[in-house]
């Protein structure tokens, strides 16, 4: 007889799919089955999530602490006692050693949104660091950052993933969806059913791309030229919505000149991209009567990445298309809670609600929830990247929660040395990741199906996912960590204010959260249980759409979005204002600028970096299930014929690429779908075919994005 299954989310992308859990028949691997009501994916899983239940074996994940032992140096299993021991030992020690900055915190984008907050608390209240953010700096924050110039609100997706079908042409700058998240490629197979039109950028021919009308491939890290190269022809050839420039923005002269310096020919020249495509694309854009324009990590994922991004946001913007239904821009979020994970307090400059560090109404509003005082909260801190390198430096212990930054961070060789080099460092992660293998304590925590909490997927829509697993005997929860952790780091009860029941948390998060830009106060887990999520903002149990002012400035509110159904909270925003003071959206003039690196005499080659379908992020859960390694076992070198010929690289070959950070060595992949100037890596995996070691940390102004996508390599064959 089979036992009750339990509706729950999938725990990789940001679609976050729908599914049922239930455990196995006379065996430990749970079994997953697609949901097929839940809006979102329609019952459809992708191989990760349909072998999702395989990584909560416990001949997979870790079931036992481990502390590395004084006499053999290596980890040893422990009980809980003496691992919290000695991880609050650790911290303590530092602390007073070095003072509080001297300890940091990495957290997740995987993290529940409960999580997510109890953590950023935990940093600053339990340990009085300011050294905190997680690994989602390295996936979203450009565009996040552009959204909140042109619009005053970062919500990656203001309107659900349904109305994409419906619109007339999308523009997909730098996603593969077909590989980074299989069952949202219906949406592009529907919209072209309709007879909608489909532009993909990318400088490879991706089975996407494969999918698309249009398909430009500019050479890496050319796509803010690019974007410019088509607002010009968009003003040149008399296709700006005039009267929408007119009535719902500002700064459109000074973006319109900075386009105008960029002609057309000279886009042609820095991109790669023919002229007529580039014609085409706009013609193709500016005269559908409803039109997207979507980026993901391609152009993000840039030293420039958020003027890239805020370029495509301009060329949205000139054609009248934010605000207006089945229309307008939006950033495809690509870890599982990526969105909401970047809400909460886990960043180095954020307080819960998105609210900003240094605005003094936010720190007296999540002052008050906490039970503080507003003047101890710390400033902002190092951002990730930042954070990593200072390591066992300024920064001598580290406490990391779900991340993997040994084969997940730029310049990976150089951080892994950072890594090692720390007095201290405590990871609690589900499997012995790469990182962990470096820790002085590893906590085995609960993952997914073993836990109750709730996310937010890449349309901001929250979702229960509810516990469906008992978890092993040895293994707890991060809530419970963090609330052990706090009774041995202070002793005048500090640790009943880290509650180890998620719908506790929640509630506090709620609160911490009202009249914040990501006003979560109106949703709760009775809410969730009901339907298919709520969007936020959602201020008022009754499904109202949020009132969105300035940060810390609740009363002096305009209207944002549109209210869905009851319970939906708001699908849309922006129909009737931006979330700006004026309720305006901005134009932000920017102008093209080379990448950090360019290729050389001694460097010729552009590297680009991305994931492939059996594999997820670090590959630190993935590469344990044998179907996925069956599909995707290793890294591949993927380059041109042309350059394999100039070379003498055949098909299968070892092939060493070397940057100036590195070298890694891995079997070419002969193809014509990708660029004769350019080779791309997929960054699973760790070991001599690490990409990371490649990737340049060079960082964005705004952002503090490193450079993953673009850098300058040469190719050796590889004895």
């Amino acid at each position: 007889m089979h036992s009750t299954a339990t509706p729950t989310h999938c725990p990789y992308c940001a679609l976050q799919c729908g599914m049922n859990v239930r455990p196995g028949d006379g065996g430990e691997v749970p079994v997953v089955e697609g949901r097929a009501e839940f809006p979102v994916n329609r019952g459809a899983l992708c191989g990760k999530g349909q072998s999702a239940g395989a990584v909560l074996s416990s001949r997979v994940r870790l079931t036992a602490p481990l502390v590395r032992g004084s006499v053999t140096g290596q980890l040893e299993p422990a009980t809980w006692e003496a691992a919290l021991d000695a991880v609050a030992e650790g911290l303590a020690r530092t602390r007073t050693a070095h003072g509080p900055d001297a300890c940091g915190v990495f957290g997740g984008g995987g993290l529940t949104n409960e999580k997510a907050y109890a953590l950023g608390k935990f940093a600053r209240i339990a340990m009085g660091t300011s050294q905190i953010d997680y690994n989602g700096r390295f996936c979203m924050s450009s565009a996040a950052a552009a959204n909140q110039k042109a619009f005053g609100l970062d919500r990656g997706l203001p309107f659900p993933l349904e109305d994409i079908p419906q619109t007339d042409c999308v523009i997909l700058v730098g996603s593969n969806l077909a590989e980074t998240m299989p069952p949202a490629l219906r949406y592009l197979t529907e919209l072209k059913a309709r007879d909608g039109k489909l532009i993909v950028i990318d400088p490879r021919r991706t089975r996407t791309a494969d999918q698309a009308d249009l398909h430009l491939a500019p050479r890496p890290g050319t796509d803010l030229a690019l974007a410019l190269g088509m607002l010009h022809l968009v003003v040149a050839e008399g296709r700006v919505d005039e009267a929408y420039v007119r009535e719902r923005t500002s700064g459109w002269e000074e973006t319109r000149a900075a386009a105008m310096a960029h002609w057309p020919e000279y886009v042609e020249r820095v991109t790669g991209v023919p002229l007529p495509q580039l014609r085409a694309a706009v013609r193709m854009f500016a005269d559908a009567e409803h039109a997207m324009i979507l980026t993901a990590r391609g152009p993000e994922q840039q030293s420039k990445g958020t003027d890239t991004v805020g370029a495509w946001i301009n060329l949205a913007l000139a054609t009248g298309r934010p605000g207006r239904p089945l229309s307008g821009y939006g950033c495809l979020t690509g870890q599982g809670n990526g969105q909401g994970g970047r809400e909460h307090g886990q960043k180095a400059d954020q307080l819960p609600g998105y609210r900003k560090l240094t605005d003094p109404a936010a720190r007296a509003h999540v002052a008050e929830v906490w039970g503080v005082d507003p003047d101890s909260l710390p400033g902002p801190g190092r951002s990730a990247y930042e954070l990593l390198d200072a390591l066992g430096q300024d920064v001598k212990a580290l406490l990391l929660m779900g991340s993997n930054p040994v084969v997940s961070a730029p310049r990976a060789a150089h951080i892994e040395d950072r890594i090692r080099s720390l007095d201290f460092l405590a990871v609690a992660d589900v499997v012995l990741s790469e990182t962990a293998e470096l820790a002085d304590v590893v906590l085995p925590v609960t993952q997914w199906a073993e836990e109750t909490g709730t996310t937010t997927n890449l349309e901001g829509r929250v979702l229960l996912r509810r516990r469906a697993l008992t978890p092993p005997d040895g293994v707890r929860t991060d809530l419970q960590v963090m609330h052990e952790l706090a009774a041995r780091l202070s002793d005048d009860g500090l640790e009943k204010k880290f509650p180890t029941d998620p719908a506790e948390v929640f509630d506090e998060l709620r609160r911490a959260s009202a009249g914040g830009p990501a006003d979560y106060s109106g949703i709760t887990y009775e809410r969730l249980a009901d339907g298919d999520g709520v969007f936020w903002p959602c201020p008022a149990e009754t499904g109202e759409t949020r009132e969105t002012g300035k940060t810390g400035e609740a009363g002096d509110a305009d209207k944002t979005g549109e209210a869905g159904d009851a319970g939906e909270g708001t699908p849309r925003l922006f129909l009737d204002r931006f979330a700006t003071p004026d309720g305006r959206a901005r134009f932000v003039p920017v102008s093209h600028r080379p990448a950090a690196e360019e290729p050389d005499a001694e460097y010729p080659v552009h590297l680009t970096t991305g994931r492939v379908v059996a594999q997820y992020q670090s590959g630190a859960q993935t590469r344990r299930v044998p179907e996925l390694n069956k599909a995707a076992p290793g890294p591949f070198v993927e380059l041109h014929p042309r350059l394999a010929t100039r070379l003498g690289i055949a098909e299968g070959d070892d092939v060493a690429v070397v940057s100036r950070r590195g070298r890694a060595v891995a079997p070419a992949r002969l193809t014509t779908t990708i660029r004769p100037d350019t080779v791309f890596m997929p960054f699973h995996w760790p070991g001599a075919g690490r990409a990371n070691t490649l990737t340049n940390p060079a960082l964005d102004p705004t952002s503090r994005m490193p450079e993953f996508k673009v850098c300058a390599v040469r190719l050796e064959r590889s004895a």
